[in-house]
Parts: C-alpha cells; structure tokens; sequence
C-alpha cells in the first residue's frame, strides 16, 4: 500500500513525531520533530494517538484505549488437517471469537468488565510495544471457548497478544469532518482495526473530493458526539461497549452507562410520573410513561415490549383529549443579519417563510441532490429565523450552516440548543387549554397552521409554533430552558380539567407514521432525494439556485430512481421497526427505514423506499424471518385530509 502510494506521488514520513498544529493563512501547518509541512487537508488517522493529536487540531475526540487480549495457540492437529480454512465463530453469551491461525487457533475474550488504558494520554514513548500478559483476566472465557471447541484445548499457548485497541462510546469508527474545523478530517476510533482500515480509507477519500459521503455516514460521522461526552463518558461507554461487543443488540434498546448528561429542568417531575428514558444526543428524553408510575424499565425484544399498552394510551389521549411532551432535544439555531434572508432562501430545497411567522420546512441537500439536513424554519423578523433540527445532527448541522453562510457576509449563527427548551401540547383539545392560561386566540382563524406567534404564559416568554408531528392540533412552546418548570407546572395544573396526559418518543413515532411523516436520519438520508423520499411538495425548483437542484432533478428523470411508499402490514403480533425487505415476485424490491404499529388505525405501519416499480402482485415484508402480507397504502391512514391540525 505505501509502494502504491508513493508511486502516485504520495511522500511518506516515519518516526518523525508531530509537535504541534496550526491554522494559519488559509491552510494547515503542522510541525514535527524534523520540519514543517503545509497541508490544504489533514486527516487525523493517529489511531491510539489520535486523542492527542485531535487536541493539537482543536477538536476533542471521545475516544479511550481498551486493553484486549488474545491467545495464540501451537499447533492443533486437527485444524491443521482442515482441507479448507475453518470459519471465524463467535459466541454472544460468552463473549468470545475463535478463528484459524495457521495450524492453531487464535482465541479472543471480550471481558465483560474490560481494562482502559491511558486514558489521559498515551505515552510519548509507546510505540509498537505489547503489554505483559494478564492470563488472569481471560482465562474463565477462554475455558469456556475450549469446552465449546474442545479442539481447541488441544494446543498449547504459542503467545499471549496483550495491546490497546480504540472504543469510542457507540463502538464505531470516526469518519468524516473535524467539527468547527475547515479541511480537517477524522479517521480514528476503529475497535476493529485493520479489518475496517481499506473501506474506512476508501470512504473517508470519496467524501473529500466528492464533499459529501458515498452512503448515509450517520453512523460513524465523526460529529454525532458533543461536548456531553466528557471523560467519565467516554470512558465507561468505552467500557460498556467492550463488554457488549459481541451482544445480540435490539431495537430500541437503551444502554444504562453514563446516563444523565443533559437533563433538562423538568427531568425530575417527569419521572414521578412515570417517564421512562432513553437518549438522544447525550439529552435525557421520556420514551414512554409507566401508567402506574413506578420506576420501570423497556424490556429487551425483536417482538412488542412492555410498553406497547403505555403507548397505546399515551397516542390515546394526544388523539382525543390533549398531551404533553418534552420535546426540548432538538437542534435549535437563531439565523440573523441583513443577508439572513437570502441565506435562508438558498439553503435548501424549499423557499424561505415569507411573513414574519410563518414556518416551512426546508431540506437542504447534498451536492449529488440526497437529504443532508431537515430544518423547521420560522421567520421572527425581516432578517431573523429560527431553525430547529434532529437532535443528533446538532454538530452536523452546525457546520452545514456555518459552512454554507461562509460566502455571505451579513449572516451570523448562533447555536441555542441548550439555552431554549420545548414543550409539545398536541391534541384537540390544545388549543383550549392554552386559552385558559392566556387571552391569545388560538383558533384556526387567529392562530393559523403553520404560523408562530410570540407571548407570554404565565409570565414565561415562548415562542410558540402551531406546528404537529403527531397529525393533530398543537402547538410547540419555545422557551428559555431555565424557565421550563414554571412553564410545565402551570399547563399541568391547568390541564387537569382537560384530562391533560403525557406522550414520549415511541408514541410520537407512532403517531407520526399514521400521517406518513417522514424522519431524518431514518427515511431522510444522503442516498436519496427528497423526492425519491415522497416530499416533492416541499421542493420548489423554479427561479432558485440550491446546492443539489440539478443533480436530483437528473436522478428523478432516470427509470432507476427510487421512490418511498407507505405500507400497511398484517398484524402479526410482530411490529416492523427497520431494514426489514419488501418481497413482490419472490424478488426483493424495497426496504423497510422505519416503523411501528399505528394506535389510532390499529395496524402496523412502515415506510419504505423501493429500488423497483411494484406491480400488482401480492407484497409482503420479512420481519423475524417470517414473511408478513403487506399493502401499499394510496393516503395516509389517519386524517388523509390533514383537517385535524387545522381544528
């Protein structure tokens, strides 16, 4: 590989230890022990090294050295026998890999309490080198691989391999751009090493020169942590993935280390009445509500959990009476100055709101047309907008936008994520209930679908969007995080008489696929358009330059674009969640990107993208290897007429 390398024009420099690295006159500087190099790009590819060097560049990355072992067996006859290589085998419950080596094996424990290593920055002097052997740590795994591979035992230990690999806190790599930093790149953070080395370097080199990643890089953007993963973080989720990596994962599955790193204002009280959590974005987030509100827990299942009656009633009362959540996890941005118009005009695939308070939904795209944000827009004034997004793509976002405004000299940026919260209080009855807290008109004729208007409740400042995810009437309250409780105690209490109840993600989810909505990071990614994904009423092409217009435009008028469709299927007692395939003709047509079992129309619900033009043969997806009938759905099932948010 460097033969090649260098044979391109590639210089390669060994042993020679970077000191430092600047930002100076439009470029990178980077000194090292024997000179200066100047650099457009840099790639931090320093692996173990890579926190050190990354602090050089100025940007943190949550990554911990963990110390893994494995044992290097002599020859064992019996393999050494084999006509052809034995398959790698791995078992989830021990916690143990085996493949061939040679005429031995190599056994490799994964110790459910594993050893980090350096955690505060690696040695200078560590090159190399293996760390002494610690037999003790592995040897009830490795016993328990030799008794289920008794031909394993047969052999003696040739060498015990003892070295730090890289974990970051989901156990994925890091690729992709250096948050806050112009042409620098990160390529670091493999627990696999070597393994994931030619694709990783292929990926990471495509989305250099393209500007945009070859496929949905959400998993391994190197922005998907924020400032919330802090030593103590990135330490013990180092330590919990080490010891989960070969676990049998499941859908919705909430991990239990480093728990609690944002927590907004309301965190406690809704906890007595029964939210059971999850994460997103380090923000603690209410997935569901326990009904008899005792501390519980999501079990663990391919099939419908125990939450499956809780959500049932939670979408119960968001559809007939009127609920609460706490929906403060969002990406929130404030877009302001003389050029923030045009700006806002030009990021995406959708005009900018033209009154002040109006809101649109805007997707600004890639260079070769795919989805690489989706940004709830508000106009607040002549030159001010504010812009709320997923709450994983906050890092993401934040540079899209500040990239994009480079070439605009009146837009400033400011990220006010952790300084505002929401409060979602969707339901017929909404509107109602916010009248009698406050004189404002809520009804459809004053206060519009779509429009936002700015007042006080109780004295607590909000901005208030009548805007729903759920397909019913709602409203979203914008308000200073530090006034989040005055703001809940006060709907709370004055929502009793409107049986006021409270909602989480999983019933949001739900209730959002009844109406077809779409959702970043799922249905919205890199690889398709917005309108392959269904949402050509929120493109608006004519008279406008956007980055990715001409390109999707191309794609749309080739016959192998594909296209989303909503889908009902049998219900089966096993709900569909993602990447279960569509089935028409014995061929497989489509994939599932989301789903749920909808309360209000009592089906299972999924939304999937098609690579091919079903006819009208029997469709049917495979969900836990069972093959479940399936039906394209013409309209969204609950309210095809969408009158309800406008009640």
């Amino acid at each position: 590989m460097a033969k090649g390398a260098r044979n391109r024009g590639a210089k390669i420099y060994r042993e020679n230890a970077v000191e430092s690295i600047e930002r100076t006159n439009g470029e990178w500087l980077v000194h090292t022990k024997n000179g200066d190099i100047r650099a457009e790009h840099i790639v931090n590819a320093a692996g173990t090294w890579c926190r050190e060097v990354g602090l050089m560049m100025g940007v943190d990355l949550p990554v911990v050295p963990m110390l893994h072992q494995y044992i290097i067996t002599d020859r064992i006859e019996k393999f050494a026998q084999l006509d052809t290589e034995m398959p790698f085998i791995r078992d989830p419950d021990e916690s143990w890999y085996l493949r061939q080596e040679r005429e031995g094996v190599i056994i490799g424990p994964y110790e459910r309490n594993g050893q980090p290593w350096s955690i505060d920055g690696v040695p200078a002097e560590f090159g190399m080198e293996l760390l002494p052997p610690d037999l003790e740590k592995i040897e009830d795994i490795a016993v328990q691989c030799m008794q289920r591979v008794p031909a394993a035992a047969e052999g003696g230990i040739k060498n015990i391999v003892n070295g730090p690999i890289t974990f970051t806190p989901d156990a994925n790599p890091l690729i992709g751009p250096a948050f806050g930093l112009t042409n620098a790149w990160v390529l670091t953070g493999s627990s696999m090493g070597v393994m994931e080395g030619g694709g990783a370097g292929k990926f990471l080199s495509e989305w250099m020169v393209a500007g945009e990643p070859p496929a949905d890089a959400l998993a391994i953007d190197s922005r998907r942590f924020g400032g919330f993963a802090d030593r103590s973080y990135r330490v013990d989720k180092a330590v919990e993935c080490f010891a989960a990596q070969f676990g049998i994962h499941y859908p919705y599955e909430e991990r239990p280390a480093a728990r609690e790193k944002k927590t907004t204002p309301i965190y406690e009280r809704l906890k007595a009445l029964g939210a059971v959590y999850g994460v997103a974005y380090g923000w603690e987030r209410p997935n569901w509500f326990s009904s008899d509100r005792e501390p519980n827990e999501s079990t663990l299942s391919f099939q419908r959990c125990n939450w499956f009656e809780s959500v049932a009633e939670e979408c119960k009362a968001v559809s007939e009476r009127v609920a609460m959540a706490d929906l403060s996890v969002f990406s929130k941005f404030m877009v302001s100055g003389s050029q923030a118009t045009k700006f806002v005009s030009e990021l995406g695939a959708n005009i900018a709101p033209k009154k002040i308070g109006d809101i649109v939904l805007i997707h600004a795209l890639t260079p070769s047309g795919g989805v690489a944000s989706e940004f709830s827009v508000t106009r607040l004034g002549n030159d001010k907008y504010y812009l709320a997004s997923a709450a994983a793509a906050e890092r993401h976002d934040e540079d899209l936008l500040r990239k994009r405004a480079q070439k605009y000299d009146e837009v400033r940026i400011v990220n006010v994520s952790g300084e505002r919260a929401v409060l979602g209080l969707m339901g017929p009855k909404a509107g109602a209930l916010l009248s009698s807290v406050c004189e404002i008109d809520f009804s459809q004729a004053a206060f519009p679908w779509l429009t936002c208007q700015q007042f006080s409740l109780g004295g607590v400042p909000v901005i208030a969007l009548r805007v729903s995810y759920v397909g019913e009437s709602g409203w979203e309250l914008h308000h200073d995080m530090d006034r989040q409780v005055e703001l809940f105690d006060l709907l709370w209490e004055a929502g009793q008489r409107f049986e006021v109840g409270l909602y989480g993600a999983f019933a949001m989810n739900a209730l959002r696929l009844e109406k077809g909505y779409r959702a970043w990071g799922s249905d919205f990614t890199t690889e398709r358009t917005p309108l392959e994904s269904g949402v050509g009423h929120f493109v608006k092409v004519m008279d406008r330059l956007f980055v990715g217009k001409e390109i999707m435009i191309r794609r749309q008028q080739q016959n192998d674009h594909w296209q989303m469709q909503l889908i009902e299927l049998d219900d089966n007692d096993e709900d569909p969640f993602y990447a279960h395939t569509v089935i028409q003709n014995q061929t497989a047509i489509g994939l599932v990107t989301s789903g749920s079992f909808g309360h209000r129309v009592g089906k299972p619900l999924a939304l999937a993208y098609f690579s091919e033009r079903p006819d009208d043969s029997p469709l049917s997806v495979l969900v836990l290897g069972k093959t479940v009938g399936a039906r394209i759905l013409k309209k969204v099932p609950y309210d095809p007429c969408n009158h309800l948010p406008r009640v």
